[in-house]
């Protein structure tokens, strides 16, 4: 029997280099967003929690004095190594592990930021005392990912569908949540968003390898939906829908 851990290195490893070139993942506004904010600050030192295919670090560095790429996929990490070198991103280091245990040194860097991770993450309330940890005061922890919807049927269908297109998903977080996970670590939330992003079925489910016969489960519980869950996620003909993203950032007092 695998740990969950070991369910997410595999399920990354085999999956990396198509997080690398994911339209979905590699472009957004919240990523020029990011850059913005690491240029406001006086080279920071940032930590970029779950790094995936390194979009943040890649959007931050040239702001930055240094950015730790951290994640728990070491196939991953080659992925991000490689395209960083190849982008002369010299400040880009990468680390593995896993979220709720950080390696580093209690206020160490002066952003922490993570995106389209934290739905992996088995222990997200002491991931989320991890990251106020290493946080320096003044600091600013940033978090961007899908999100569950307030209304529990339409959270339901989400957290069903997303854990048969990827055994390595937990649970996707509603807005109000994420604010009192993170207020719960002592860090004052300052600004939260949300956002409906697009997801092509087909691009989805292929970026994941979801095995032929969870992608027919997918879609016979989308064709069973009810019409309230049906305009929630305004659901196409081929199955591709809009998922709720959230955007939240919070001071280290």
């Amino acid at each position: 029997m695998r740990s969950h851990n070991q369910v997410i290195s595999e399920q990354f490893g085999t999956t990396a280099a198509s997080y690398l070139t994911s339209a979905v993942h590699a472009q957004g506004a919240d990523l020029q967003e990011l850059a913005q904010i690491a240029g406001a600050g006086q080279q920071p030192r940032i930590l970029d929690l779950g790094c995936g295919g390194g979009h943040v670090s890649f959007a931050m560095a040239p702001q930055a004095a240094e950015v730790v790429a951290y994640d728990l996929s070491p196939d991953m990490l080659q992925v991000v190594a490689a395209a960083a070198r190849e982008r002369g991103l010299n400040n880009i280091v990468t680390q593995q592990g896993s979220a709720d245990h950080l390696p580093f040194a209690g206020e160490s860097f002066d952003l922490v930021c993570t995106r389209y991770s934290a739905h992996h993450w088995r222990n997200l309330p002491q991931a989320l005392q991890e990251a106020a940890r290493v946080l320096k005061r003044g600091g600013k922890f940033i978090m961007i990912d899908t999100g569950a919807p307030e209304d529990v049927l339409a959270d339901t269908y989400v957290q069903a569908i997303e854990l048969l297109r990827d055994t390595s998903h937990v649970r996707n977080v509603s807005r109000s949540s994420w604010r009192k996970l993170v207020e719960r670590t002592g860090l004052q939330v300052e600004t939260e968003k949300s956002w409906k992003l697009r997801l092509e079925f087909a691009s989805w489910v292929a970026r994941m390898r979801t095995p032929p016969d969870h992608v027919t489960a997918i879609q016979s519980l989308w064709r069973s939906a009810p019409q309230e869950v049906r305009s929630y996620f305004n659901l196409g003909e081929d199955y591709s829908f809009d998922i709720d993203t959230l955007m939240l950032q919070a001071i280290k007092r």
